[in-house]
């Protein structure tokens, strides 16, 4: 008897060792429940509120519960999707270009906003009482007198596309202003509102549910400036999920909001759809960062003038590369 259940321990336990071998080497893991990434740009309850018809929705369509995984930055829901504690994941394209490149993450669809653009706009914003500043050439004027409200360094209307386009284009860094503070979109909209920064990074998604939620907030800000359109944010799996579940995943995107209560669910969020993407849609970005990276080795007056000139030729080759790719997309 003890040989026989000695004999059935063994089995079981090379049964399990044979599974767990392959399912890793096909680096596929079967689930029981979802766990869905989060910024939590604003309080949790109100993010919970919105997000939870939307992923009650996919669980039924998945066939599994689906949890909302909320983290206070980009960082913490990169590094989560990293090591597995989430499956799912909402991103702004910088931090989906860190995701994809460190988190094992793929990106699938990206959302339509209420007005049918799959985008948006990264906004500098001021003190709607603030008569001194107007435009961006009053920002730069003046930069090295005001405190600025920066984004999370992940976020890419907060940080990537204002810092390039409306800074690094002008000769200038965050860094010389008077001050460079970093926050979420929701603080840098309060410390505007309440003169605790003179200028601040955010976005028009941000800007139209405060003008919808709150008119008072909303008429203590004034935009200054506005970027070029910034591909929507998108949503992205692990790579190692099951190929069906994928599947499942994107067909239940691209096509939710068809149904008058779908389109109430997403309204919500102030989206009307989805639409497929990949990650192709990172290269812009992809490009936006390697110049960045340029000019700051450009300006950078602690390097020698060799390894100053190799990085500038490492950066502008890799912009260069890019941009070979955008425009084989393109053609």
């Amino acid at each position: 008897m003890f040989h026989s259940m000695k004999s059935g321990i063994k089995k079981a336990v090379t049964l399990a060792t044979v599974l767990m071998t392959t399912l890793t080497a096909g680096h596929v893991f079967a689930k029981d429940s979802i766990n869905f990434g989060i910024i939590a740009t604003d309080a949790q309850q109100n993010l919970r509120s919105r997000w939870e018809p939307l992923l009650d929705d996919l669980g039924k369509a998945l066939g599994m519960p689906v949890n909302a995984y909320f983290a206070p930055d980009y960082a913490g829901i990169i590094q989560a999707q990293r090591f597995g504690k989430v499956d799912f994941a909402y991103y702004g394209n910088k931090a989906a270009m860190e995701a994809v490149d460190r988190a094992n993450a793929e990106a699938f669809v990206r959302y339509i906003d209420e007005d049918g653009l799959q985008g948006y706009y990264s906004l500098l914003i001021v003190n709607a009482e603030n008569d001194n500043i107007n435009t961006l050439e009053d920002v730069l004027e003046q930069h090295k007198t005001l405190k600025l409200g920066n984004g999370d360094p992940n976020s890419t209307s907060g940080f990537l596309v204002p810092n390039f386009e409306a800074f690094a284009n002008n000769g200038i860094s965050a860094n010389d202003f008077h001050r460079n503070v970093t926050a979420s979109h929701g603080a840098n909209v309060m410390a505007v509102a309440n003169n605790q920064v003179d200028v601040a990074t955010n976005h028009t998604m941000s800007l139209i549910r405060i003008e919808d939620q709150n008119p008072e907030l909303f008429s203590k800000l004034k935009v200054v400036w506005q970027s070029d359109l910034i591909p929507s944010d998108v949503i992205t799996y692990r790579k190692d999920l099951d190929e069906g579940l994928k599947q499942k995943a994107r067909d239940f995107f691209v096509s939710y909001g068809e149904q008058p209560e779908q389109l109430k669910n997403l309204n919500q969020l102030a989206w009307s759809g989805f639409a497929a993407t990949d990650n192709n849609q990172l290269l812009p970005i992809r490009q936006m960062e390697a110049f960045k990276k340029l000019v700051e080795a450009e300006n950078n007056s602690n390097l020698s003038e060799k390894v100053r000139a190799d990085r500038m030729a490492q950066y502008q080759a890799e912009i260069d590369q890019l941009q070979t790719e955008i425009d084989a997309l393109k053609g």
